[in-house]
């Protein structure tokens, strides 16, 4: 089957590892928000004026084969200079990413040769072949500011009333869009919603191409609120797709039983999204707000495995 996953950061990068430890046969895609300012990422995004390639190297580190040479690879992909010279912060793999999109001219040839050092099972993909600003309205204590850049937003205090992406109408990556019409599951989540999931939504061809999409959708919702979020029960989650993209229509909606007493307010959420809830314990058992990636692959090996 074809699989197409949409995120970034650590929340996508779970998703990646729990579809590769289901054992089901797919194929796998991970289309990857570029909107990070922070960090290395932004870093790189202003200097060099290259696709911020953080969460692009976290999902193909996700997605590194298992043979000595890929996984030596993937593990150089990762490693942090320390430090506090120039080079301090920045892991190898965005200076990699960086120099190969500055060769090949092109962000997704860049990926697919990437993908090849580290022996990647699967692609991984840009939502968009530019980089990518986000800005919110939150209010605090009665009043309304804008905040811009992702990281900002991620930071900042305060609950969202509004999320944009600007430019408001990029192109969406070809690949990609390619990749949706072709798939059997869209998947989404878990991850921080309003900078890594719900972008997806808002850049106009790829939200065209979601709703059109033959494929079947699943949400993973995640286990505890984060600072973009606080206040935002899971049942608004769903809302909140429903506002930034109102024809979408989802089947699944995977919920950790544990963070949901009562599952009735969640279920009619999914409901009104067209979905129904599967419970599962999919949470690490370490107490952590953290998806286990091989729970949460045995608890979709029946729900992507559900017939048409």
């Amino acid at each position: 089957m074809r699989v197409v996953a949409f995120g970034g950061g650590h929340g996508l990068g779970a998703c990646l590892r729990a579809l590769r430890s289901s054992g089901l046969p797919m194929e796998i895609t991970a289309v990857v928000t570029v909107a990070d300012d922070g960090g290395s990422s932004g870093r790189l995004r202003h200097d060099r004026g290259v696709l911020p390639p953080g969460d692009l190297r976290q999902a193909l580190a996700a997605l590194a084969g298992p043979d000595q040479l890929s996984v030596g690879n993937a593990a150089l992909f990762q490693y942090r200079f320390p430090g506090d010279d120039a080079l301090a912060g920045h892991p190898v793999g965005n200076l990699v990413l960086c120099g190969l999109m500055e060769l090949v001219g092109d962000p997704v040839l860049a990926l697919d040769h990437a993908a090849g050092m580290v022996g990647a099972v699967g692609r991984v993909l840009p939502m968009a072949c530019e980089p990518l600003g986000i800005e919110a309205d939150l209010e605090e204590d009665g009043k309304v500011t804008t905040i811009r850049g992702q990281h900002e937003v991620a930071v900042a205090n305060g609950r969202v009333l509004e999320v944009r992406i600007a430019p408001a109408a990029p192109a969406a990556c070809p690949e990609a869009l390619k990749a949706i019409a072709e798939a059997d599951w869209l998947v989404f989540g878990p991850g921080s919603w309003y900078t890594s999931v719900i972008p997806h939504l808002l850049v106009p061809e790829l939200g065209t191409a979601i709703v059109a999409s033959p494929a079947r959708r699943l949400v993973t919702l995640n286990l505890a609120a984060d600072n973009e979020t606080a206040g935002l029960s899971l049942p608004d989650h769903l809302g909140a797709l429903a506002r930034y993209l109102p024809d979408l229509r989802v089947d699944i909606v995977l919920v950790d039983s544990h963070v949901v007493p009562d599952p009735d307010p969640v279920a009619r959420a999914a409901a009104s999204l067209g979905a129904r809830i599967a419970l599962a314990s999919v949470a690490v058992q370490d107490g952590t707000a953290r998806h286990d990636p091989v729970r949460m692959g045995h608890a979709l090996v029946p729900l992507l495995g559900t017939a048409r």
